[in-house]
């Protein structure tokens, strides 16, 4: 049955058009994620096909009776409204009242929010998002509308959001670029590119493949048009006595091939900053304790990072991550033990708030980059504040509009841009993945994949730590903190298989010793094995090796020849030492995963 049709939707900004002609339906139950670079009117969209807001062009046919649920980015509550009243006014259920009270306290409650007669003003953004979630997931709506709905939920939140959107009967449409939650709940995505809507009947994995068929088919095209062209090119600058004859269907034939439009390729944001040397003192933390009233956060926790460290740091929301994280730029201090920060560190920390003294909704894109820096140095050289915001796509006019117009993704993006002009050689990321499209995570992760220096990453989306960390410290209760090697999927099926051993352990005969109990963990051995990033890392870094040793030998000619050119050799100098820097610190790491793949290939295990 088809609940909802939108046909030919425009949709502009002053001269920005965001929906140019859009034509989209939805069926009855499907679950449908839409996708695009910020900007593109991906919330736009949702709020047309909810009734929020008016198309320019356009119109909106929906079924009879058709019952609308819309969960907003940035939801807002009637002043003095407790949790509890704000979620059964929102939910409009027809279900039994104390039925569904009784199903909001424990959705509420599995989402951290436990006092429900708390006033709304008084909760955090977080937690207004979670509160107006578990009011869109309570509706009887036969279409339910999400906007950005895995923003400030843990990794466990976002599984149980699965479980629940899968199960659910009524059709969905979601804006979200968590990818693994887009893979496992979809079945149809949009893609909004250029004012225009591509459908793919397929999860995030399938769109992926059909889209670059689709790219590759519009190329290939393009291709055959060019050479016709060349060759009708030919043809028509053939001599005057010639032109005489020719066929008048076959010039304009031309005609209609020189005017034909190219297809046009996806902006892509260009992440590029300068590199500060590193010393021998990185970070370094030791018996790091902190905690707030009753509640301890973070118990005696130690840790040296290394130079080239890709650290992933998880738990439930109110653990404690992000303390740890303002206690390592030295904006918290810890209630005893040390962080020590070597003299050369140079710290770039992405927040995940973003509040009115960060960026003031009166100032200009540009004067927020030129309070960093005017110039920049990159791997590319000296660029400018306004070369700099075109990578981030921020062109033309954009870059003199004012911040309060931005949306949550360009504000995001933005602020990015912002953090790297600073050419940090420690990189501290604060839930990165909120608000940044699908297009900007990837080219972040490609990015940190050749970022000389250490990367600290909190983050619940878990495609991106499988990507980028190599070693995850899970915070867990009591303050205490747990490490485990790889990426999340590995931090998971290792700390999934702890729980079931401690449960079986805790459920064994009251006569067995609590030596065995405790020491659980005896006899369990697993194959060494490759991390992802390792595995990764191990595949290219011989590659890497004999990149930088050509640039030794290219930087050394170029000494002989500046040899009179002080400023120039002292430059020349100074760009050899530090490749060589970096060439010893591969060679370090290549002769430990040569090590690790040898023991690996002889089979060894280890203890779990």
């Amino acid at each position: 049955m088809n609940l909802l049709t939108a046909e030919n939707l425009t949709k502009s900004f002053g001269l920005r058009k965001v929906l140019a002609g859009v034509n989209f339906s939805m069926q009855e139950g499907e679950k449908v994620g839409v996708i695009g670079i910020n900007g593109t009117g991906k919330s736009t969209l949702l709020r047309i096909l909810a009734g929020l807001e008016e198309p320019d062009e356009g119109r909106i046919i929906k079924a009879n009776h058709l019952k609308v649920g819309f969960l907003s980015q940035n939801p807002e509550f009637i002043p003095g409204e407790t949790v509890l009243e704000a979620v059964l006014r929102v939910a409009q259920t027809e279900t039994n009242r104390e039925f569904i009270e009784t199903e909001a306290k424990s959705m509420l409650t599995r989402l951290g929010v436990t006092e429900f007669e708390e006033i709304c003003d008084r909760l955090s953004g977080g937690q207004r998002k979670r509160l107006a979630l578990v009011a869109a997931l309570l509706s009887d709506a036969d279409l339910l509308i999400l906007d950005e709905p895995t923003n400030h939920l843990d990794s466990e939140m976002s599984g149980w959001l699965e479980e629940n959107l899968r199960s659910r009967k009524g059709a969905v449409l979601m804006v979200t670029h968590d990818r693994y939650f887009l893979d496992s709940v979809a079945n149809r995505i949009i893609e909004i590119d250029k004012g225009a809507v591509y459908s793919y009947n397929t999860n995030y994995a399938g769109f992926l493949e059909r889209k670059l068929q689709r790219e590759e088919m519009a190329l290939s095209s393009e291709k055959k048009r060019q050479n016709i062209l060349r060759n009708e090119l030919k043809w028509v600058q053939r001599g005057a006595q010639a032109r005489t004859t020719k066929q008048k269907a076959r010039l304009e034939r031309f005609e209609e091939l020189k005017n034909g439009d190219a297809p046009v390729t996806d902006s892509r944001v260009e992440l590029s900053s300068a590199l500060s040397r590193l010393g021998r003192t990185t970070v370094e933390l030791e018996g790091v304790t902190k905690s707030f009233g009753d509640k301890c956060l973070v118990r005696d926790f130690t840790y040296l990072f290394g130079k080239d460290d890709r650290v992933g740091f998880v738990g439930r929301n109110g653990s404690g991550k992000t303390t740890l994280m303002r206690m390592i730029t030295g904006e918290e201090k810890p209630d005893c033990g040390t962080v020590t920060l070597g003299q050369t560190v140079k710290i770039g920390y992405y927040s995940q708030e973003i509040g009115q003294e960060e960026m003031p909704a009166d100032k200009r894109v540009i004067d927020y980059i030129r309070d960093v820096a005017e110039f920049v140095d990159t791997a590319d050289g000296k660029v400018s504040a306004a070369r700099m915001l075109e990578r981030f796509l921020f062109a033309g006019e954009d870059q003199y509009g004012l911040l309060g117009k931005l949306s949550g993704g360009e504000r995001r993006r933005l602020y990015l841009c912002k953090v790297l002009m600073g050419s940090p050689n420690v990189l501290i990321l604060d839930e990165p993945t909120n608000d940044l499209d699908i297009a900007t995570l990837q080219t972040l992760e490609d990015y940190l994949d050749s970022f000389r220096g250490i990367v600290i990453a909190v983050s619940h989306d878990r495609y991106f730590l499988d990507r980028t960390v190599h070693r995850i410290f899970a915070l867990e209760e009591g303050g205490h903190v747990s490490r485990y090697e790889g990426g999340y999927t590995d931090y998971r099926q290792k700390a999934d298989q702890k729980d079931v051993l401690e449960k079986t352990a805790a459920e064994s005969p009251a006569g067995e010793s609590s030596a065995a109990r405790k020491n659980w963990k005896s006899g369990q051995t697993k194959k060494l094995k490759f991390s992802y990033q390792e595995q990764k890392e191990y595949e290219t870094i011989e590659a890497q090796i004999a990149g930088l040793e050509e640039k030794i030998k290219i930087l050394e000619d170029d000494i002989l020849r500046n040899a009179r050119d002080f400023a120039k050799l002292n430059e020349l100098t100074a760009e050899k030492e530090r490749t060589e820097q970096l060439l010893e610190e591969k060679m370090d790491r290549w002769m430990y995963l040569e090590d690790l793949a040898a023991r690996i290939e002889q089979g060894e295990t280890y203890t779990v």
